[in-house]
């Protein structure tokens, strides 16, 4: 592993790439840091993780490991991640409005 992982400057400046490139797509996002890690909060119950490494998100559930699923990108290609988170928060928003609320 590189000395990136637990790096929270470039963790936080990766977070702001993302945030950036995000807003290209029309997505407000917030960016906040601590411990190492950055967040970049995009709607209730929609954050993307990042240790200077990777971005990461969580997609589902799996009801039969009790437990949520994720989806993860490279932090080197934002781009690419923002394009992905994209297309994630376009299907979390149209399920929040059918559910009348804040899906979790």
């Amino acid at each position: 592993m590189t000395a990136l992982l637990h790096d929270g400057a470039t963790a936080v400046a990766m977070a702001k790439e993302l945030r950036t490139v995000l807003a290209d797509h029309g997505i407000a996002s917030d960016v906040h840091d601590g411990y190492g890690l950055a967040l970049v909060s995009i709607w209730v119950g929609f954050v993307v993780w990042c240790d200077g490494e990777r971005f990461w998100w969580r997609t589902g559930w799996n009801p039969r490991q009790y437990r949520p699923v994720y989806a993860w990108h490279p932090a080197m290609e934002p781009a690419r991640a923002a394009h992905r988170i994209a297309l994630h928060y376009a299907d979390f928003r149209r399920r929040d409005a059918q559910a009348g609320g804040s899906v979790s």
